[in-house]
């Protein structure tokens, strides 16, 4: 089994809260939490370092940056739980925000070729799946835009 990722957007004490207590189902309460997207089991984090050179590829802004420099430690809160959670830089977010739907496509088929370059050629019934992670991705940051704090949430 992959790691078990996710992105929410919020107040971070109330993340760190909601993720101590095993309440994930709290992310889908609106006035606590603006924006959630749950990565699942399947992915590694270094995927989300493709997505954003991928969609570095559709301007010439240089945005946004490697989803790896994007991460840094969650300060000021205690951490009462197995995954590792980071802090998301708004920088990142609002990049990935700006992304034009009609450059999702785009987006999506150099995602998929980036993923297929690395790991070989994927099975056909999972490109799908990827294009609509890939507008999911887009859609939370809208979303998180503007949000008080942007956490990634993974372990194994």
């Amino acid at each position: 089994m992959g790691s078990l990722m996710d992105l929410i957007a919020g107040d971070k004490r109330d993340i760190v809260l909601a993720l101590s207590i095993d309440d994930l189902a709290a992310f889908s309460d609106a006035d606590r939490f603006a924006a959630h997207l749950s990565l699942g089991g399947g992915l590694d984090p270094t995927w989300l370092d493709m997505f954003s050179e991928a969609a570095r590829g559709l301007g010439e802004t240089g945005e946004p940056g490697d989803f790896l420099d994007a991460r840094s430690d969650l300060e000021g809160v205690r951490v009462a739980t197995e995954r590792i959670l980071e802090r998301v830089d708004p920088a990142w977010v609002a990049a990935v925000a700006r992304v034009p739907d009609e450059q999702l496509g785009a987006l999506a088929g150099r995602w998929i070729e980036m993923l297929e370059e690395e790991l070989g050629p994927l099975p056909r019934e999972d490109k799908p799946w990827i294009r609509d992670l890939a507008e999911r991705i887009v859609r939370f940051a809208r979303a998180a835009e503007g949000a008080r704090d942007v956490v990634f949430a993974w372990g194994f």
